[in-house]
């Protein structure tokens, strides 16, 4: 697949620039040891990070300590659409990054934010680490990215300030923030609700002031944010979920020997169960948090009426995404 958006010369200026100024300990090499980078724009104890640091110590293992990767937590090497850049340009070894932002360079990856994709976690996760998953993530083939695993993101959902939402009944007439893309406006307007692009950190404010009636997001952001204290009903349907991606430059990876490409890609795929379990405990303190604080979580045991509501998102993007979605889901949709 042909990159999607050029980089000029003058942004690859303006983007070394920004990597020299930001540190000085970039791929090295010296005494048998070859120290790589690792861009993760969130703060140490977040799970993707600590995702990262178990993948930079399983490779350091199972390298016999002749590879060290160096993680960059809190976006010091820029924020994620430029480090993303940087890796297709190989001034970035590997990073963490969204699904979302990542369709700009790949379009197939966007299936993973179709609504109600998958029938609950588990199946999620077994097509995501297995046979399909791998064959999404050589999708980025073309990109000077390469795909090495997926990181949990947990479930989106939705939340508001005006009533207890357990239907798409419920939804209309609600003003709903998503973020800026045709696909996210599509799933809450095919709910019988007004979608609402805005910045995340314009969210709080408009809440408060009633600008917007809801927004949605995971547990964790919702708690992190604060906007349970402005919106205290948290329906848990889990309409999205989108997984996080680590992937290698092209350039790095072309470096590696087989041997250690194997090794690589061995050390990714392991250490998702260490990103899964601190996802999972994250989602669970934020869930007490809120809960003691007073939200009101409604939890939807039956999606059927949801995930008839968003059909007309797939007939819009089923051409698109057909392959995928007949691979990825057992639903027929």
């Amino acid at each position: 697949m042909v990159n999607k958006k050029a980089i000029t010369l003058f942004g690859l200026v303006c983007l070394t620039t920004i990597l020299l100024a930001g540190c000085s300990e970039y791929t090295v090499k010296s005494e048998g040891k070859t120290t790589l980078i690792l861009a993760e724009n969130q703060p140490a104890d977040y799970p993707t990070t600590i995702g990262a640091k178990e993948f930079a110590r399983l490779v350091e293992e199972k390298t016999n300590g002749r590879y060290e990767i160096k993680v960059y937590h809190g976006g010091q090497l820029g924020d994620e659409k430029k480090a993303v850049e940087l890796t297709q340009l190989g001034a970035i070894d590997f990073i963490r990054a969204n699904t979302t932002p990542l369709t700009e360079f790949n379009d197939q990856i966007g299936v993973l934010a179709m609504p109600f994709l998958f029938e609950d976690e588990d199946e999620k996760w077994d097509m995501l680490t297995g046979e399909v998953g791998n064959d999404l993530l050589n999708t980025f083939a073309g990109t000077r990215l390469v795909g090495l695993a997926f990181y949990d993101s947990g479930e989106r959902s939705f939340y508001n300030t005006k009533r207890p939402i357990e239907t798409p009944e419920d939804m209309k007439g609600l003003k709903i923030r998503v973020q800026s893309s045709e696909l996210a406006i599509d799933i809450v307007e095919s709910l019988g609700a007004s979608a609402t692009p805005m910045d995340y950190g314009e969210v709080y404010s408009s809440l408060q002031n009633g600008v917007i009636d809801g927004a949605e997001n995971n547990f964790p952001s919702y708690y992190t944010s604060s906007h349970y204290n402005v919106s205290k009903y948290y329906t848990v349907n889990g309409f999205q979920g989108a997984p996080e991606v680590l992937l290698a430059s092209q350039e790095t990876w072309d470096e590696l020997g087989e041997e250690d490409q194997e090794a690589f890609k061995e050390a990714a795929m392991e250490s998702i169960e260490v990103q899964r379990e601190a996802w999972a405990n994250l989602t669970e303190v934020s869930k007490e948090a809120v809960t003691e604080a007073g939200s009101e979580l409604i939890e939807v045991e039956d999606t059927s009426e949801w995930r008839e509501a968003v059909q007309s998102v797939y007939d819009k993007y089923g051409d698109e995404y057909s392959e995928w979605i007949e691979r990825l889901s057992n639903d027929d949709k």
